[in-house]
């Protein structure tokens, strides 16, 4: 990152992504919500017609607390997936740069990316979103089977066992590793040309914010299959209506074609745009809020 210097890395990089994950996490969660909403509904027999739509029916059913379904789990578990990646990426950044200058190439960048999104997706992302789904899809069916987040967690544990929170991991696996191996060195490129190349700028939270947010919508492009897919796995029906990642894919594209596999692309772009970009904006103010007192 523009703002990631040779100084960045250890603990207190660690406290600095969990207070910068939890923080966004809140103010975004509602798109997520619709997201996951518009992916899990049929695209033969849809529920929604668009994000005003879900947002609006969401809203008249279970007023605005229903749009909150599941943050509870997300706000904490986005604290969680941004110390992964902050975490690791930063410490990755200090084995590959270069030796003299101290610099990270581009190339090595996207592999500090790409071990960043692994990290973040086998630590934190998949029982995060694992609950998620499942607590919205509950609401969604009106089945009522859990009353919450940590209803959920035990519900699963009890009858799925620890792996019930790992559905569709390698699904996400694919899509986090892809998603940082692509945002973070789109965002160092980003703010180059929005900066004017200006070093003194590096830590500006606006203009690493807007890097951080056109970023973010050019990484929806590459990994919007992948999330689809992930999302169906992890649905409240997935273990009676598919046997493996495979499986759910080959039957998206066999029943509702290759449109499904970028349901709710537009809510994900502005969710994923505004949750990079709110990010990378607050990383650095974080940073240096945490320096003067640790």
């Amino acid at each position: 990152m523009a703002f990631v210097t040779k100084k960045d890395s250890g603990v207190k990089t660690v406290v600095k992504g969990f207070l910068t994950g939890g923080t966004q996490a809140a103010i975004t969660y509602p798109t997520e919500y619709v997201k996951t909403q518009l992916q899990l509904q049929s695209k033969t027999n849809p529920e929604y017609s668009g994000i005003i739509d879900c947002a609006k029916k969401t809203i008249d059913q279970h007023g605005v607390k229903g749009l909150y379904r599941g943050a509870g789990v997300r706000i904490i578990g986005a604290g969680f997936q941004q110390m992964c990646r902050w975490g690791a990426y930063t410490n990755l950044t200090q084995i590959f740069r270069d030796e003299k200058t101290g610099k990270l190439s581009q190339s090595m960048n996207v592999i500090c990316g790409l071990g960043a999104g692994i990290c973040e997706a086998v630590f934190a992302v998949t029982p995060v979103e694992t609950v998620k789904t499942r607590v919205t899809d509950d609401q969604r069916r009106g089945t009522g089977n859990y009353k919450g987040s940590a209803d959920a967690i035990v519900k699963i544990l009890r009858s799925e066992g620890p792996l019930g929170l790992y559905r569709g991991a390698f699904p996400t696996i694919l899509k986090q590793g892809t998603n940082q191996a692509v945002r973070m060195p789109l965002q160092v490129a980003i703010f180059g040309v929005i900066s004017f190349g200006d070093e003194s700028q590096k830590q500006n939270p606006l203009l690493n914010g807007a890097a951080g947010f056109l970023a973010g919508c050019g990484s929806v492009l590459l990994t919007q299959p992948q999330d689809c897919v992930k999302s169906r796995m992890q649905g409240e029906a997935a273990k009676e209506l598919y046997s493996g990642t495979l499986d759910c894919a080959t039957k998206m594209l066999r029943n509702e074609g290759p449109a499904a596999f970028f349901s709710g692309a537009i809510p994900r772009c502005v969710q994923v745009g505004m949750t990079s970009g709110i990010s990378f904006a607050l990383f650095p103010v974080i940073s240096k809020l945490l320096n003067m007192v640790m």
